[in-house]
């Protein structure tokens, strides 16, 4: 079969699927160029990003061969402080492994497995055989261990909040079907699905359109709570509420207090399903510090007017009521509190585990809500496994941190943090290892991670573009595409629609390599290849992949074709599980508490948690509380204009921006800002304009978009656009590209979670005075030969 698929490159006109975060997609390849993409017909909503796809392979920012800092080159460690600014040295395949398993030897000699940090966080490509960050997980698993990062940039806070809340972090969400005969309000709360259900860890159907097409036709009211007016809510005609950024809570807060005083809550629930109302109660109505939280303290704080907070209170009382959350609502400061408090809004309005009633906090992402499909799920490598190598030095500091942590960590080893009710001291690390992954870009402050950065000895980057983290490294190595490698992805993160084949469509570029021949031949060097392998190569794995799946579906009665005819088609389809569509979330807990408790301390909904409040941490009370973020519209300083970053349309977190096709969107060759016309009119800014956006925290370009699609003194950059630093005379930095995270805070939520702040922060806008640099991120980097 491999023989078969490499003719088949060489061939004239080559026809397959090729498997994206954005969906599946038949490519075409003509002379060994991709020629055309385009969707199957299943997919229910085709990305409109697709059209980047044909020029990924080709982009100008592709790293065509292995290279090595030039500093690093001729002086090795010692030049560490010229990462970014160096020139860089083509070297052979074998120089560049040679070198970095050396490196990975001496560190596990010299300091031991808590002086590697392997975490390597990012949406890599999708595919399970070449999943980058599982196989480096793998090869440091084997060589000894790595200190790693626990929870995400995208739910950190959630994720660790929901388990003490409702006993797990992602609870399944009622299927849409529920919620279109059911629901008669539908909320959608800081969340824009349209625009992130385009993607998918794996890849994706874009099951939830049809859903939101029925949505949109029905006599369901729709309300879009949230700064900034989302793609959704235009799409629905949704009504419109755009309380100030991280002032949720307190909306909340005003809106129990009204059905607590009204005498709307639903006692009957609170008593048999709930734990601890009595003292989040007596916080709510201001008996345990003076302060009760009406609707009038609401509107003071949110900005939303009292009548409103008491009509929407009644409306969603009065109505079967389907709150929506999303994820951006908690990555700000204090970020684990909306999601407790929403669970807490909607255990008082009675409406949990009634269909179409209730909370769901995933129907935003790969489709949760959407019917599940019955089929066995692929398995594939294993990224913890147990070392072969004998560990030489003693383990110093913690073996994990929280990942969004890691600046800090580099910045200070040896410093004791407070984590989920634990004390974790950082490591001191010597050695970074980042594959598929972008830091960069979404790291927040990214002018304190470039100091960070500076401090471990060695920084290798696996990558195929020249992200502002491969401009960073030591040394470099040239990952392939999805177009120019074998693999086999699961479909459907929540849906489980099937699995699909990624075939091999053109010749690799340049000297790229596929991520698991990049690993295994570091493997063999580091002395653990067949441990690595277990003597498979790639398409090895993906057959013994897909024939576990056939057998796991043979005992349980499904019959998929042989391993010839799914990689023949490209696709195998599940059918639906037609019980699934009556899914109610929390329902049988509700009728039977019981005997279907919730994994949690007491095994109901925790409103009060003894757990926490044992941990007696002040930015993370027993109980869900508004704290004014330190910087704020409430709390303004230095700066006047509140800053958001959301999700860009036409991009995954940093993946395409090296394309045309993101730059076709840029404004003067930088990311947009929205601000509102009151706001651009008082500082003489137009559409079109290039503005400096600037903070204690750094200096950004970013082209201007005037519109009332945000609220007044509010300023979006969405998230993603490359890091581009250019020093000025003053010797500070100056992102002449536009990424948002520049401006961002490198604070922890809170103790507990310790995750990003994406969205909480102050800035200035004013029209950008001066000669406009150039934008040069996207360029060819061309190394030097050897001397």
């Amino acid at each position: 079969m491999t023989e078969s698929i490499s003719e088949k490159l060489s061939s004239d006109v080559r026809e397959g699927t090729s498997v994206t975060h954005w969906g599946i997609v038949k490519t075409t390849a003509v002379d060994g160029k991709i020629s055309k993409i385009e969707p199957i017909p299943e997919d229910r909503r085709p990305s409109p990003n697709l059209k980047a796809l044909a020029e990924l392979p080709y982009a100008p920012s592709r790293i065509r061969y292995p290279m090595v800092r030039e500093g690093y080159f001729k002086e090795g460690i010692s030049s560490r402080d010229r990462r970014g600014e160096d020139k860089w040295i083509r070297v052979s395949w074998e120089e560049a492994l040679d070198l970095i398993a050396s490196e990975l030897k001496r560190i596990y000699s010299e300091y031991g497995p808590s002086a590697v940090f392997g975490q390597s966080y990012g949406w890599k490509s999708p595919g399970t055989v070449n999943s980058a960050s599982t196989l480096q997980r793998r090869l440091l698993s084997l060589c000894g261990g790595y200190v790693s990062g626990v929870n995400s940039y995208s739910t950190a806070a959630i994720g660790t909040i929901l388990p003490y809340v409702v006993g797990t972090g992602d609870p399944q969400s009622t299927d849409w079907n529920v919620v279109l005969k059911n629901s008669r309000r539908v909320v959608f709360w800081g969340t824009d699905p349209i625009v992130t259900n385009d993607i998918d860890w794996s890849t994706t159907l874009h099951n939830y359109f049809p859903y939101l097409e029925k949505l949109k036709t029905s006599d369901i009211k729709t309300i879009d709570i949230n700064p900034v007016r989302t793609e959704t809510g235009e799409f629905l005609g949704s009504e419109w509420i755009a309380p100030k950024p991280g002032t949720d809570c307190a909306l909340m807060l005003g809106m129990m207090y009204e059905l607590e005083c009204s005498g709307k809550t639903d006692k009957n629930i609170l008593q048999n399903c709930t734990s601890g109302f009595e003292v989040f109660q007596d916080h709510l109505l201001g008996k345990s510090d003076g302060i009760p939280k009406s609707p009038e303290w609401a509107s003071e704080i949110t900005g939303i007017p009292t009548d409103k907070i008491h009509s929407l209170t009644h409306e969603l009382a009065d109505n079967r009521t389907m709150i929506i959350m999303g994820w951006g609502i908690q990555r700000i400061q204090y970020g684990e509190q909306p999601h407790w408090m929403a669970f807490t809004l909607a255990s008082m309005l009675g409406q949990i585990g009634l269909p179409g009633g209730g909370v769901g906090t995933n129907y935003h992402y790969s489709s949760g809500g959407c019917p599940f499909h019955i089929g066995p799920m692929i398995g594939g490598l294993a990224s913890r496994v147990e070392p072969v190598l004998p560990r030489l030095k003693p383990w110093k500091g913690s073996a994990y941190i929280p990942v969004m942590r890691f600046a800090d960590c580099f910045l200070n080893p040896g410093k004791t943090i407070e984590h989920n009710g634990k004390r974790l001291t950082y490591p001191d690390i010597r050695m970074v290892m980042w594959t598929g992954g972008n830091p960069f870009a979404h790291q927040p402050e990214t002018n304190r991670l470039l100091s960070a950065w500076k401090k471990p000895e060695t920084i290798v980057v696996t990558d195929c573009f020249m992200t502002a983290t491969a401009r960073h490294a030591d040394i470099v190595l040239p990952a392939q595409t999805v177009f120019e490698h074998n693999d086999i992805c699961p479909i459907g993160t929540y849906t489980n629609d099937g699995i699909a084949a990624n075939h091999a469509m053109i010749a690799p570029i340049g000297e790229s390599r596929s991520d698991y021949r990049i690993y295994s031949e570091l493997a063999r060097r580091m002395g653990v290849e067949q441990e690595f392998t277990l003597g498979l190569d790639e398409i090895g794995w993906i057959q013994a992949i897909y024939q576990e799946a056939k057998n796991r579906g043979l005992s349980s009665g499904i019959q998929l074709p042989t391993f010839e005819e799914f990689w023949s088609k490209g696709i195998v389809f599940y059918p639906e599980d037609e019980t699934s569509k009556e899914f109610v979330a929390f329902e049988e807990f509700r009728k039977d508490p019981a005997n279907h408790p919730l994994r949690t301390e007491s095994g109901k909904i925790q409103i009060f948690s003894p757990r926490i409040a044992s941990y007696g941490y002040d930015d993370c009370r027993g109980y869900p509380s508004y704290f004014e973020p330190s910087e704020s519209l409430n709390n303004k300083k230095k700066y006047p204009l509140a800053y958001m970053s959301g999700k860009s349309a036409h991009r995954l977190h940093s993946q395409l921006d090296g394309t045309t096709h993101t730059a076709s969107h840029n404004i003067g060759d930088r990311e947009p800002i929205w601000i509102h016309p009151d706001n651009a009119a008082e500082r003489g800014i137009q559409t079109g304009d290039v503005v400096l956006v600037r903070n204690d925290r750094g200096n950004v370009l970013a082209g201007a978009v005037v519109t009332d699609k945000v609220r007044k003194d509010v300023v979006l950059i969405r998230h993603g656009g490359w890091f581009e630093p250019q020093k000025q005379a003053d010797g500070s930095t100056l992102d002449v590209h536009g990424n948002a995270n520049t401006l961002t805070m490198d604070v922890p939520t809170s103790k507990l979670a310790c995750g990003n702040v994406a969205s909480s922060g102050l800035v200035e806008v004013e029209k950008f005075q001066g000669v406009l640099p150039t934008v040069k991120i996207r360029e060819e980097t061309v190394p030097q030969p050897k001397a």
